[in-house]
């Protein structure tokens, strides 16, 4: 008898184990986005964009941009682009990332930034047009529209 329980235990926990879902994969996602924004020691800049998936997942976003530090100016990135790295799925790229950046340019610029939110990081690049001056630390965050 207490061999059969043990045999019928064992057939339970096998066939719990095939049908439990295999370890989730890291999933590449990607943020296309605009945004436009300001500084004068206090830093803010909003605009929206999509992240897309290699699984499928797509969402509408809409990005901030809020910090200060010792900076100044006014910028517009058109057509600027994220790579996520560490997320298993579109849920994980929202959120708030932490961000630090020195930044110089005039007219067209060319800006490039990696952040992070716990084990999810995010580098974003882009160009466009305006000026700024300065060092800023702040908070980048992606919503669902």
């Amino acid at each position: 008898m207490r061999r059969s329980i043990l045999a019928a235990a064992s057939a339970a926990v096998l066939s719990l184990s095939a049908i439990a879902p295999a370890a989730a994969r890291d999933v590449s996602c990607r943020l296309d986005f605009d945004m436009a924004g300001w500084s004068v020691l206090y830093k803010t800049a909003s605009g929206t964009g999509r992240i897309s998936c290699d699984n499928g997942q797509a969402m509408a976003v809409r990005i901030e941009a809020r910090g200060g530090g010792l900076s100044v100016g006014k910028s517009e990135i058109r057509g600027g682009r994220g790579e996520f790295s560490g997320v298993r799925g579109i849920a994980e790229a929202l959120g708030t990332y932490v961000a630090a950046e020195a930044h110089a340019g005039a007219v067209k610029s060319s800006k490039a930034q990696v952040m992070t939110k716990g084990e999810v990081s995010l580098a974003l690049a882009g160009t466009g047009e305006g000026w700024d001056l300065g060092v800023a630390f702040g908070a980048f965050t992606i919503e669902a529209r």
